[in-house]
């Protein structure tokens, strides 16, 4: 069984999750033990014993994994994570709830064969021994992908020109006829994953990358990606449904991409509740099987218990938000609201949880009105330009982070802030010591999720000249 890893991330070894992992147990022997990829007609795979990678963005491995657990059961050797993902061991079944489901996951990919190579005539030989024409007819279209760490090959498209002739070959020998490529809308994605000398042919249950929600038609110049939001929220621990659910806070919302997870995620709607898959052209495909796991999910929405907040200086992006909510069934179930993030109050009396991803560097400058001077803002009003996130540029992001930091110090004592950020020294700027960060990537950019737990000035000083047990210290004596 063979894992890819994200591109340009270093090998590692594959473990499971902490606590679904026994004691002295070497992960690797769960690999040497696993079924084998089909072969042929004659070794066709029980739809119960399939082998499923789910990819992700760097960091949210083990989150990924929490989340499988949650949505199939499974644990111990049927569950593995390594860096860049998680591997399985289920059904075509699971398949179909993780592609529903999964927040966190960027495909569900099946192994279909995982052997070494040394030349492209290794490649060809490897997917010609799948037996293709359980998966899909010559009526469907197919494209292969290739992904590398490492190979010694020369090209990559050479690689996956093999692939693409020994499947059409395939076919062709079993019944006359080849299925066409389409490198645009193809029915059916065929992924050849390379390392320096272990190849691993997948097919695709997805289609279009699991982020695609469905919902999102109005967005900014630099949105947040599904996925990524989701992996903040369950990186923050916030939980709508636990014994004591928090408020939650967008004050940087842009398109609404937080909020509308989180507001997901408390109603009990899927993830990918309104779009379409690739498993649906291929030959494993039961209508009924899906229409009844989509109407057990259905039953389960539910109406939000816990208030969701978000807000942007933007206007035209809390209009964005809004329709997106709409679409994506939580209008009733997020308030959102046009206001500076370094002017507007709390949205509510209970303190709670603030998640944001403020725009920077590479994406967009810090934009926030109040953290421009009146001149540059005077001029942009005199020429009609709308002062949001995408038009605003913040030269000395340390001054907005700063004012930032201020503003939140003075209003919101009690709140916890999370904030995902490429910028390590972040905390300094701000003059706020984390109380913990967590390695993320948002696509190419590395960043870091702060935690900042917020207690004002005076407050904080008495905590830390109080004694271990919280009491205050004694006197000066006289």
């Amino acid at each position: 069984m063979g894992l890819p890893h994200s591109a340009g991330a270093d090998p590692s070894p594959l473990h499971r999750p902490a606590e679904h992992r026994p004691p002295a147990h070497n992960p690797r022997m769960c690999l040497a033990r696993a079924p084998s990829a089909p072969q042929g007609l004659s070794s066709r795979p029980a739809m119960n014993q399939l082998q499923l990678f789910l990819p992700c963005a760097a960091g949210v491995e083990s989150f990924l994994a929490d989340e499988v657990h949650g949505i199939t059961g499974l644990t111990g050797q049927d569950l593995l994570v390594g860096r860049g993902g998680v591997l399985l061991r289920a059904s075509w079944r699971h398949a179909l709830l993780l592609n529903l489901h999964s927040r966190l996951a960027q495909r569900v990919l099946v192994q279909l064969a995982h052997r070494p190579y040394r030349s492209e005539n290794d490649l060809y030989a490897a997917a010609s021994d799948v037996a293709w024409e359980i998966w899909f007819t010559t009526r469907q279209t197919f494209k292969v992908e290739v992904t590398a760490q490492h190979s010694p090959l020369q090209s990559l498209n050479f690689a996956g020109l093999k692939v693409k002739d020994a499947v059409a070959d395939r076919f062709r020998a079993k019944s006359g006829v080849r299925p066409d490529v389409n490198t645009q809308w193809p029915d059916v994605r065929i992924h050849l994953h390379l390392t320096t000398d272990e190849a691993t042919i997948y097919i695709d249950t997805s289609g279009e990358p699991l982020f695609k929600r469905g919902w999102r038609e109005d967005k900014g110049d630099a949105p947040l990606k599904e996925t990524l939001a989701a992996a903040m929220i369950a990186a923050s621990g916030w939980d709508p449904h636990g014994d004591h659910p928090q408020p939650l806070y967008d004050p940087c919302c842009g398109s609404g991409t937080i909020a509308i997870e989180a507001a997901q995620i408390a109603c009990r709607i899927p993830a990918g509740m309104i779009r379409r898959f690739a498993f649906e052209k291929l030959l494993p495909f039961q209508a009924h099987v899906w229409s009844a796991i989509k109407n057990e999910a259905e039953g389960a929405i539910t109406t939000s218990l816990v208030p969701i907040f978000g807000s942007d200086v933007a206007f035209r992006m809390v209009d964005f938000a809004q329709r997106n909510a709409e679409r994506a069934g939580v209008a009733d179930a997020v308030q959102l609201r046009g206001g500076d993030a370094l002017q507007r109050m709390p949205p509510c009396d209970e303190p709670g949880v603030m998640l944001l991803n403020p725009p920077y560097g590479e994406r967009i400058a810090a934009a926030g009105a109040a953290g421009r001077n009146a001149s540059e803002r005077a001029a942009d009003r005199a020429q009609g330009m709308a002062v949001g996130r995408e038009e605003a540029q913040t030269e000395d992001g340390g001054a907005f982070f700063s004012q930032l930091a201020s503003h939140w110090k003075k209003n919101y004592t009690g709140w916890t802030a999370w904030m995902l950020t490429p910028d390590l020294k972040l905390p300094g700027k701000m003059r706020l010591k984390e109380s913990r960060r967590v390695p993320m990537w948002n696509g190419p950019i590395e960043c870091r999720m702060f935690r900042f737990d917020l207690i004002k000035g005076a407050v904080r000083d008495r905590a830390a000249k109080a004694g271990p047990d919280g009491t205050p210290p004694a006197p000066p004596a006289p």
